[in-house]
């Protein structure tokens, strides 16, 4: 039989982990290692023989998926950089210079002169 292709490995390793369709490496990192604490022989409330058969599987999952990571080609294009940023980075970016959002904006009144008021008689 023929070995899958590289979408399902990964699509069963992401699955066996407990992942998304899209994660970072600290979250395939953190769930690795919470499903290892949980599996591992020497903490594991299952026959010994399942839990070092997942212990090898969990392993295997992240490595593959760790590898697919180290070797992904990122992009460093504005439109992909952007699709990233924080609130308020995209709200700056949009309104930042606009003087009705910028917190670098002016009195629009403050060179105007104001009409005297009389008090009293």
């Amino acid at each position: 039989m023929a070995k899958p292709g590289l979408y399902a490995r990964i699509t069963a390793a992401r699955e066996l982990l407990g992942l998304a369709e899209e994660a970072t490496l600290e979250q395939i990192n953190s769930q690795a290692k919470t499903l290892l604490k949980k599996w591992h022989p020497d903490t594991c409330r299952d026959e010994l023989e399942r839990c070092e058969e997942m212990t090898r599987e969990l392993l295997a999952a992240a490595k593959l998926l760790r590898d697919y990571c180290a070797h992904y080609r990122y992009s460093f294009r504005v439109e992909e950089v952007e699709k990233y940023l924080s609130p308020e980075e995209w709200w700056f970016n949009r309104f930042g210079q606009d003087p009705v959002w910028s917190s670098d904006k002016q009195d629009p009144l403050a060179n105007t002169p104001r009409p005297q008021v009389r008090r009293g008689r």
